[in-house]
């Protein structure tokens, strides 16, 4: 999303219900909109939605929808607003009033352009206007930013009517179409082929435009098709054909970085209806109103991740969520975990927790029990597949468990919202939600089988790409641990930072490295001082324009590499050297990283003729404790950036440069061309 990008939200609301959903909140929604009263109360709408059966979301999302949007903007002002542009091969409408639910249960209010029916590939390959979004390559630098904190509330600060992202909903039409009949296998694996070489196109051209993000998802295969063959291989051969096609359309999102496609079959499999006849036939809305409610929540999900709100730790409680039975009563041997039935489907849900884990997911537990006797069992235990080196952190004591998120949040120096908290009992899942709304509290049912598809239902883990620091993470925080150990041995912050013997290096990133930096855009919310997002094409497009340099930070010290943990996006104006954003992972805060980086650019401005330096500061709720940052660096305020309502500029005028901490060792190379190694 290039013009349209969130802004910081405002803590959140429970992103569950505490206990069963409630039937009656429906109702209640509904009466508010009747009386008049749902834009004045449009902040309750969020918890309301928490509480909603998934089944009543959609005609919730149809009530929003009504709205008008500048008055409920008038009672919620910093109400982030995502603009989509809706196009597909057939009536693609039913599908606004879902997404509008579900991104309202995100604290996000949808602005929806739908296109006309079958009118995809046009949308897709004409030149980009107001109707498309501008990613990149724009001859206006300023044109591509994207950002949390603009007052209108729409991520960027020129509003073109731009979309955050397309989505574009294809159906069995798309490839049956143009079929007479009769037909065979034969004639739709040729239909198939060249549709797929037209999606293809289509998506080039978008892509190529730098229109931003574009959801595509699989096409289902329905039984009324296939069983018009009777001839039994005749019809294997049509399952395989469409298989291969789906096939492409997957691959697309391999072959272009922009692009997202959602795999239809997978809701298909949880029983959802693919179409419903007369829908199709007499409305041409050819994917049934279940699963465009379900694609709504998959593509909520990928808004949410494209906004930089993943969620980067799972903590767990114990009895009844990890293992059955209560461990202060039954003991390490009397737990329900392995055998029987139920204890099987603990084991299993264990294993969706490990497969979380080694992507990157840090794990914790947040239990009232006993420390030594839950340190033992998750040792000790037989069928115990989550062990203590699992975890980055296992709080079991008597505190409120509230209370034990906040000392694990402190402890690895991230923020609540960070956090997912996953628990059986309904009164602990309540606690937790009324103390820490910015937490997303999942309860998992009395059924440990259910276990699973509660925890993925919402996808708060999900990211666009899965770098090398991402299955580092865990490894990463467990080593911090090892640092705060040495801090607490050492009389003084300047001696510890002294023995860290820390190493600082700035370079442009290798092509390896772009997802990295992309990610610390998207995902880094403190030490992210123009909170602009962008994506790994949006990276490419910065690094590959005149004048602008994209530097990625790495550090090391005596225990061990940090990786990549921040990123500096430059830009030569005339004689001044522009700071545009600079990103620091929470992780190396207060080590003089982020005055080192400084340091060695303003030593490369000078060295390159340049006058002065500036930088752009663009206020957030998350990032208000670096609002002087650059007044610290020895810059000072000099007005507010004319094409960034709201972002205050500092400006250095190269003057007296401040050498880098003493402390660290910086190795700066700004670029090839530039002879301009620090």
């Amino acid at each position: 999303m290039t013009q349209a990008q969130e802004r910081i939200p405002a803590p959140a609301a429970p992103a569950a219900p505490a206990g069963p959903p409630d039937p009656a909140a429906l109702a209640t929604l509904r009466g508010r909109y009747r009386a008049g009263q749902l834009a004045a109360e449009y902040g309750s709408v969020r918890a309301l939605l928490s509480r909603m059966p998934r089944s009543d979301l959609p005609a919730a999302g149809q009530l929003l929808a009504r709205l008008d949007p500048a008055e409920v903007r008038r009672h919620v002002p910093d109400l982030p607003v995502v603009r989509v542009a809706v196009t597909g091969e057939s009536t693609v409408a039913p599908v606004v009033g879902p997404l509008t639910a579900e991104l309202a249960r995100h604290g996000l209010w949808l602005e929806a352009k739908v296109a006309p029916y079958g009118s995809y590939l046009h949308d897709l390959m004409r030149p980009d206007d107001t109707g498309g979004q501008q990613n990149g390559g724009h001859p206006d630098d300023t044109a591509g930013r994207r950002n949390d904190s603009s007052p209108d509330h729409t991520a960027g600060h020129q509003d073109h009517g731009r979309p955050d992202l397309m989505l574009c909903v294809l159906d069995a039409h798309t490839v049956l179409g143009d079929l007479t009949v009769p037909w065979r296998a034969e004639d739709v694996e040729g239909a198939a082929r060249t549709k797929l070489a037209l999606i293809r196109a289509a998506v080039r051209a978008h892509q190529r435009a730098g229109r931003g993000l574009l959801v595509l998802n699989t096409v289902p295969l329905h039984r009324h098709l296939t069983h018009q063959l009777i001839d039994l291989r005749c019809r294997a051969r049509l399952g395989a054909v469409w298989r291969e096609f789906n096939s492409g359309l997957l691959s697309l999102a391999a072959e272009h970085a922009g692009v997202v496609v959602v795999d239809l079959d997978p809701l298909i499999g949880e029983g959802v209806p693919a179409a419903e006849p007369r829908a199709a036939q007499y409305a041409r809305a050819r994917l049934s109103e279940a699963l465009l409610a379900a694609y709504a929540r998959e593509a909520a999900h990928i808004v949410r991740a494209r906004l930089g709100r993943t969620r980067k730790v799972l903590a767990l409680d114990l009895d009844g969520t990890l293992w059955g039975g209560v461990l202060g009563e039954d003991g390490p041997g009397g737990i329900e975990l392995g055998e029987g039935l139920r204890g099987e489907a603990f084991l299993a849900f264990q294993r969706v927790v490990r497969q979380l884990g080694s992507q990157g997911v840090l794990l914790a537990v947040s239990s009232k029990n006993d420390a030594e006797t839950v340190s033992r069992t998750l040792r000790e235990h037989p069928a115990m597949l989550l062990r203590e080196d699992h975890f980055v952190q296992v709080s079991a004591n008597w505190k409120p468990k509230h209370d034990n998120l906040r000392d694990i949040a402190e402890r690895l120096g991230l923020g609540l919202d960070s956090f997912v908290f996953a628990d059986d009992s309904p009164f602990e899942c309540g606690l937790v939600g009324e103390q820490l709304p910015e937490v997303a509290v999942i309860r998992v049912d009395d059924d440990p089988a259910l276990h699973p598809s509660a925890l993925l239902a919402d996808g708060w883990f999900d990211l666009f790409d899965l770098t090398e620091a991402d299955l580092e993470r865990a490894d990463r925080y467990r080593t911090e641990a090892r640092r705060q150990e040495f801090r607490e041995d050492v009389d003084s912050y300047q001696a510890y930072l002294d023995g860290l013997g820390l190493e600082v290096t700035l370079r442009p990133p290798a092509g390896p490295e772009l997802a990295r930096v992309a990610q610390l855009t998207l995902r880094t919310n403190q030490f992210h001082l123009a909170t602009e997002r962008l994506d790994v094409p949006e990276v490419t497009d910065r690094m590959a324009r005149p004048g602008h340099h994209v530097l990625a930070v790495h550090a090391r010290d005596r225990f061990g590499d940090q990786g990549l943990v921040g990123a500096l996006f430059l830009r030569r104006d005339g004689e001044v050297l522009c700071i545009d954003n600079f990103a620091l992972s929470c992780r190396v805060f207060s080590r003089g990283i982020e005055s080192a980086c400084v340091a060695a650019v303003l030593r490369f401005a000078r060295h390159t003729t340049a006058r002065a330096v500036t930088g752009r500061y663009l206020p957030s709720p998350r990032n208000a404790a670096f609002a002087a940052f650059y007044g610290d660096q020895g810059f000072t305020p000099v007005g507010t950036d004319p094409d960034e309502p709201g972002a205050v500029l500092f400006r250095h005028d190269l003057r007296d440069l401040a050498p880098a901490p003493a402390h660290l060792r910086l190795d700066a190379a700004f670029g090839p061309d530039d002879g301009d190694r620090t």
